[in-house]
């Protein structure tokens, strides 16, 4: 009977499949306890965990799955693409991932004030988006012509009106709140006075660092300069954070020097995410950094001005940091790490819960 159940469940490669899982997404130490675990090696074992509890299910699954690839390397991502495309499962997916939504949805919600739905890829939505915007724009401004007209015929003395006017009357309102309607373009520009920075920026001298038998530098010589982009790429675990905690000298190197210039100003927009000793409104935290920020033209902006740059209105403001969303947090970390106004930009997994 028991082999006759495990052919009916299909269950004899079960645990082949759980260590596939376990191997790609690198959960490797099973004895280890949780608290010890950085955030992204908690996300990827709540995604093994959820990938795992599918395969025991015999009905048909719905699978929800909230920013799956956030602190998943590339070759986990394709991994997790090919993984859920074979999977007989229906998958609701949120994600700013675009090569994501791709490989792997087949249908594209957009949630804007309502739920258009739109069948295709995400090059299709983003046409489709942008010929629903170009007709509701050219639709607002043939309603605020027709509202200058009506207006001027509002404002005639009540005798020049008719007793058969009164439908025309109504739909006035209606032209007028069709033409105060306004199209925003959320889009973020800031013009900052960058803190001077000299002509030492930072060195780094014969760095060596390990973890065991782990080499994370071995030698590592660097002079930075002013405007340099640098990426760092690699896998997970390769020790990318490790350098970067290095390099702000927030960890020590085994051996070498770290020369930091006297103007240097970090801003480091790290993958922990907001750390906040106690709960308090946004506005009061932001202004525990700085009451107002600095422009290139020599003028400032108020904390909630830039809030508001920002994408948090003021009725916002007032709440509390423990009441935002997951996105919203990571939006008002980078707000608080711009705010201080830095001349060296550190971001670590900045796109995650980015749109």
């Amino acid at each position: 009977d028991a082999m006759i159940k495990m052919d009916d469940l299909g269950a004899w490669d079960f645990e082949a499949k759980v260590q596939q899982i376990l191997s790609k997404l690198k959960v490797h130490n099973l004895h280890q306890t949780v608290s010890t675990l950085s955030g992204g090696q908690r996300k990827r074992i709540a995604l093994a965990r959820t990938l795992i509890d599918i395969g025991f299910e015999h009905k048909h699954v719905l699978l929800i799955m909230d920013e799956p690839t956030n602190h998943l390397d590339v070759e986990m991502v394709e991994w997790l693409e090919h993984y859920l495309n074979k999977e007989n499962v229906t998958l609701i997916l949120v994600t700013h991932d675009r090569y994501f939504l791709d490989n792997v949805c087949s249908e594209i919600w957009e949630m804007d004030e309502n739920l258009y739905v739109h069948k295709g890829d995400y090059q299709n939505f983003l046409e489709k988006k942008a010929a629903r915007e170009e007709s509701e724009a050219a639709s607002i401004s043939k309603a605020r012509n027709l509202y200058r007209k009506e207006l001027e015929w509002m404002r005639k003395q009540p005798k020049a009106r008719t007793t058969k006017s009164k439908s025309r009357q109504d739909n006035f309102y209606e032209v007028e709140k069709r033409a105060k309607q306004q199209l925003v373009d959320q889009q973020v520009q800031l013009q900052s006075k960058m803190s001077r920075l000299g002509g030492k920026i930072v060195e780094m001298k014969k760095v060596y660092k390990s973890y065991g038998d782990k080499t994370i530098l071995k030698g590592f010589d660097y002079a930075f300069k002013k405007g340099e982009r640098l990426g760092i790429v690699g896998k997970n675990g390769a020790g990318k954070s490790t350098f970067i905690n290095i390099l702000q000298e927030l960890e020590p190197a085994d051996s070498g020097k770290v020369n930091v210039g006297d103007t240097v100003v970090f801003g480091n927009y790290s993958q922990t995410g907001l750390q906040v000793k106690e709960d308090m409104r946004v506005i009061e935290y932001v202004k525990n950094i700085a009451e107002n920020f600095p422009l290139a033209d020599g003028s400032s902006m108020s904390a909630s001005q830039f809030l508001e740059l920002f994408l948090f209105p003021p009725e916002q403001q007032y709440t509390y940091i423990s009441r935002l969303s997951g996105g919203e947090k990571r939006r008002l970390h980078l707000l608080t790490i711009l705010f201080r106004n830095p001349n060296f930009l550190i971001l670590d997994e900045p796109t995650n819960d980015l749109d």
